[in-house]
Protein backbone atom coordinates (compact mmCIF):
# COMPACT_ATOMS: atom_id res chain seq x y z
CA UNK A 1 0.00 0.00 0.00
CA UNK A 2 2.84 2.39 0.82
CA UNK A 3 4.24 1.87 -2.68
CA UNK A 4 0.94 3.00 -4.22
CA UNK A 5 0.82 6.06 -1.98
CA UNK A 6 4.40 7.01 -2.87
CA UNK A 7 3.66 6.45 -6.57
CA UNK A 8 0.52 8.59 -6.18
CA UNK A 9 2.55 11.47 -4.78
CA UNK A 10 5.25 11.03 -7.39
CA UNK A 11 2.82 10.94 -10.32
CA UNK A 12 0.90 13.91 -8.97
CA UNK A 13 3.98 16.15 -9.07
CA UNK A 14 3.59 17.13 -12.75
CA UNK A 15 -0.01 18.17 -12.19
CA UNK A 16 0.92 19.82 -8.88
CA UNK A 17 3.64 21.85 -10.60
CA UNK A 18 1.17 22.98 -13.29
CA UNK A 19 -1.36 23.86 -10.58
CA UNK A 20 1.23 25.97 -8.74
CA UNK A 21 2.20 27.67 -12.01
CA UNK A 22 -1.45 28.33 -12.83
CA UNK A 23 -1.95 29.82 -9.38
CA UNK A 24 1.00 32.12 -10.04
CA UNK A 25 0.12 33.13 -13.60
CA UNK A 26 -3.67 33.02 -13.95
CA UNK A 27 -5.56 35.92 -12.44
CA UNK A 28 -9.12 35.11 -11.49
CA UNK A 29 -8.34 31.55 -10.37
CA UNK A 30 -11.12 31.29 -7.80
CA UNK A 31 -11.62 28.32 -5.50
CA UNK A 32 -14.29 26.97 -7.87
CA UNK A 33 -11.85 27.01 -10.81
CA UNK A 34 -9.13 25.51 -8.60
CA UNK A 35 -11.52 22.69 -7.66
CA UNK A 36 -12.40 22.11 -11.32
CA UNK A 37 -8.70 22.06 -12.19
CA UNK A 38 -7.92 19.60 -9.39
CA UNK A 39 -10.85 17.37 -10.39
CA UNK A 40 -9.75 17.27 -14.03
CA UNK A 41 -6.13 16.45 -13.15
CA UNK A 42 -7.24 13.82 -10.61
CA UNK A 43 -9.68 12.22 -13.04
CA UNK A 44 -7.07 11.84 -15.78
CA UNK A 45 -4.49 10.57 -13.27
CA UNK A 46 -7.09 7.95 -12.27
CA UNK A 47 -8.02 6.95 -15.84
CA UNK A 48 -4.54 6.74 -17.38
CA UNK A 49 -3.19 3.94 -15.15
CA UNK A 50 -6.36 1.97 -15.93
CA UNK A 51 -5.74 2.41 -19.65
CA UNK A 52 -2.07 1.48 -19.26
CA UNK A 53 -3.02 -1.58 -17.23
CA UNK A 54 -5.41 -2.70 -19.97
CA UNK A 55 -2.69 -2.31 -22.60
CA UNK A 56 -0.11 -4.10 -20.46
CA UNK A 57 -2.48 -6.94 -19.61
CA UNK A 58 -3.00 -7.58 -23.29
CA UNK A 59 0.71 -8.36 -23.69
CA UNK A 60 1.36 -9.88 -20.24
CA UNK A 61 1.89 -13.45 -21.45
CA UNK A 62 4.40 -12.33 -24.08
CA UNK A 63 6.55 -10.41 -21.59
CA UNK A 64 6.24 -12.60 -18.50
CA UNK A 65 9.95 -13.56 -18.29
CA UNK A 66 11.21 -9.98 -18.21
CA UNK A 67 8.25 -8.13 -16.71
CA UNK A 68 10.26 -6.80 -13.74
CA UNK A 69 12.80 -5.28 -16.13
CA UNK A 70 9.98 -3.60 -18.07
CA UNK A 71 8.40 -2.22 -14.88
CA UNK A 72 11.81 -0.92 -13.76
CA UNK A 73 12.55 0.62 -17.18
CA UNK A 74 9.18 2.39 -17.36
CA UNK A 75 9.37 3.78 -13.83
CA UNK A 76 13.03 4.76 -14.20
CA UNK A 77 12.32 6.49 -17.53
CA UNK A 78 9.34 8.42 -16.18
CA UNK A 79 11.15 9.29 -12.94
CA UNK A 80 14.36 10.22 -14.77
CA UNK A 81 12.42 12.50 -17.11
CA UNK A 82 10.84 14.24 -14.12
CA UNK A 83 14.25 14.73 -12.46
CA UNK A 84 15.72 16.22 -15.65
CA UNK A 85 12.69 18.48 -16.14
CA UNK A 86 12.98 19.71 -12.55
CA UNK A 87 16.22 21.47 -13.44
CA UNK A 88 14.43 23.47 -16.14
CA UNK A 89 11.53 24.51 -13.91
CA UNK A 90 10.65 28.18 -13.51
CA UNK A 91 12.74 29.81 -10.80
CA UNK A 92 10.79 33.00 -10.20
CA UNK A 93 7.16 33.97 -9.92
CA UNK A 94 7.05 36.22 -12.97
CA UNK A 95 4.84 35.17 -15.85
CA UNK A 96 4.95 36.16 -19.48
CA UNK A 97 1.83 36.58 -21.55
CA UNK A 98 2.67 33.25 -23.21
CA UNK A 99 2.80 31.57 -19.77
CA UNK A 100 -0.60 33.01 -18.90
CA UNK A 101 -2.08 31.66 -22.14
CA UNK A 102 -0.53 28.16 -21.82
CA UNK A 103 -1.50 27.81 -18.15
CA UNK A 104 -4.98 29.32 -18.35
CA UNK A 105 -6.94 26.53 -16.65
CA UNK A 106 -10.00 28.79 -16.79
CA UNK A 107 -10.21 27.80 -20.49
CA UNK A 108 -11.67 24.25 -20.58
CA UNK A 109 -9.67 23.29 -23.70
CA UNK A 110 -6.40 24.29 -22.05
CA UNK A 111 -7.40 22.43 -18.88
CA UNK A 112 -8.10 19.22 -20.81
CA UNK A 113 -4.81 19.43 -22.73
CA UNK A 114 -2.90 19.99 -19.48
CA UNK A 115 -4.79 17.13 -17.81
CA UNK A 116 -3.80 14.70 -20.55
CA UNK A 117 -0.23 15.99 -20.76
CA UNK A 118 0.39 15.63 -17.02
CA UNK A 119 -1.10 12.13 -16.89
CA UNK A 120 0.86 10.43 -19.69
CA UNK A 121 3.37 9.25 -17.07
CA UNK A 122 0.52 7.51 -15.24
CA UNK A 123 -0.25 5.56 -18.43
CA UNK A 124 3.30 4.16 -18.43
CA UNK A 125 3.05 3.33 -14.73
CA UNK A 126 -0.24 1.51 -15.41
CA UNK A 127 1.57 -0.66 -17.94
CA UNK A 128 4.24 -1.36 -15.34
CA UNK A 129 1.61 -2.26 -12.76
CA UNK A 130 -0.01 -4.70 -15.19
CA UNK A 131 3.19 -6.67 -15.71
CA UNK A 132 3.67 -7.15 -11.96
CA UNK A 133 -0.02 -7.87 -11.32
CA UNK A 134 -0.68 -4.92 -9.00
CA UNK A 135 -4.29 -4.23 -7.90
CA UNK A 136 -4.97 -1.44 -10.39
CA UNK A 137 -8.26 -0.15 -8.97
CA UNK A 138 -6.64 0.56 -5.63
CA UNK A 139 -3.53 2.07 -7.22
CA UNK A 140 -5.51 4.23 -9.68
CA UNK A 141 -7.85 5.46 -6.94
CA UNK A 142 -4.93 6.44 -4.73
CA UNK A 143 -3.15 8.19 -7.62
CA UNK A 144 -6.30 10.10 -8.62
CA UNK A 145 -7.19 11.07 -5.05
CA UNK A 146 -3.72 12.29 -4.18
CA UNK A 147 -3.53 14.24 -7.42
CA UNK A 148 -6.86 15.93 -6.72
CA UNK A 149 -5.81 16.96 -3.21
CA UNK A 150 -2.35 18.18 -4.20
CA UNK A 151 -3.64 20.15 -7.18
CA UNK A 152 -6.26 21.90 -5.10
CA UNK A 153 -3.54 22.90 -2.63
CA UNK A 154 -1.17 23.70 -5.52
CA UNK A 155 -3.47 26.30 -7.03
CA UNK A 156 -3.70 28.05 -3.67
CA UNK A 157 0.05 27.74 -3.06
CA UNK A 158 0.70 29.23 -6.47
CA UNK A 159 -1.35 32.28 -5.60
CA UNK A 160 0.56 32.75 -2.36
CA UNK A 161 4.02 31.19 -2.48
CA UNK A 162 5.15 31.30 -6.09
CA UNK A 163 6.80 29.12 -8.68
CA UNK A 164 9.93 28.08 -6.76
CA UNK A 165 7.98 25.15 -5.27
CA UNK A 166 7.36 23.44 -8.61
CA UNK A 167 11.04 22.60 -9.22
CA UNK A 168 11.39 20.72 -5.94
CA UNK A 169 8.07 18.91 -6.39
CA UNK A 170 9.15 17.64 -9.81
CA UNK A 171 12.55 16.52 -8.52
CA UNK A 172 11.07 14.66 -5.52
CA UNK A 173 8.44 12.95 -7.67
CA UNK A 174 11.03 11.74 -10.17
CA UNK A 175 13.31 10.34 -7.48
CA UNK A 176 10.43 8.46 -5.85
CA UNK A 177 9.43 6.81 -9.15
CA UNK A 178 13.01 5.74 -9.87
CA UNK A 179 13.19 4.32 -6.34
CA UNK A 180 9.97 2.35 -6.77
CA UNK A 181 11.24 0.94 -10.08
CA UNK A 182 14.50 -0.09 -8.42
CA UNK A 183 12.58 -1.73 -5.56
CA UNK A 184 10.50 -3.80 -8.03
CA UNK A 185 13.63 -4.88 -9.91
CA UNK A 186 15.53 -5.85 -6.75
CA UNK A 187 12.57 -7.79 -5.32
CA UNK A 188 12.43 -9.92 -8.48
CA UNK A 189 16.18 -10.38 -8.83
CA UNK A 190 16.74 -11.26 -5.18
CA UNK A 191 13.67 -13.49 -4.82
Amino acid sequence: MLTYILAGFALAMDAFAVSVSSGVCVSGLTFAYAARTAFSFGLFQFLMPLAGYAVGSTFASAIGRWDHWLAFALLAAVGGKMVVESFGAVKDASCTEEDRRKLNVLDLRVLLVLSVATSIDALAVGIGYSVIGAPIWIAASIIGGITFALCLVGCEFGKRIGAWLERWAELAGGLVLVGIGLKILLEHLLA
